[in-house]
């Protein structure tokens, strides 16, 4: 198994976790092929930017996407942005397509969106590499991160 900090903060929570290794994949369907799973089990962690300094990690299904009038609600603010990749490499130590709040430079506090822990069966979040991914029950994912469970996503659009 490739070890990264993620794999690492992994093994230091507890969390009963399979790692999966793949090569690079181009689409939701392509990692859910690789990784054995449906699409909306595959997690997207996005990072949300509150404010000067102020993160957050969104775990979001794959066949979602956030819903950012119900992200705001839940957080009382009236502005939200997503940070550019530099950004987002600098508050978490990893670059985009490889974000996860296992082993960030920052613990981040984690909303989930409640999808996530009505799903049957596991769920798959990256840890920390391309072509790297940890499957997890989510009940025991948002438990060892703390995570705010909400309503905060939204079906995909047509682009």
């Amino acid at each position: 198994m490739k070890v990264t900090a993620a794999t690492q903060a992994l093994e230091a929570s507890g969390i009963d976790f399979e790692v999966t290794e793949h090569g690079p994949v181009r689409s939701l369907e392509e990692a859910a092929e690789a990784r054995g799973l449906n699409p909306g089990a595959i997690l997207k962690t996005l990072v949300v930017r509150r404010g000067e300094d102020d993160f957050l990690f969104v775990l979001v299904p794959g066949d979602r996407e956030i819903s950012w009038p119900k992200l705001r609600a839940l957080l009382g603010v009236s502005r939200l942005s997503m940070p550019d990749k530099d950004v987002a490499f600098a508050v978490t130590g990893y670059e985009r397509g490889t974000i996860t709040p296992f082993g960030s430079s920052t613990a981040w506090p984690v909303i989930a969106d409640a999808l996530l822990v009505q799903r049957q069966g596991p769920v798959s979040i990256g840890a920390g590499a391309h072509g790297l991914a940890a499957t997890v029950a989510p009940e025991q994912l948002v438990e060892v991160l703390g995570a705010q469970v909400a309503d905060v996503t939204e079906p995909l659009t047509a682009r």
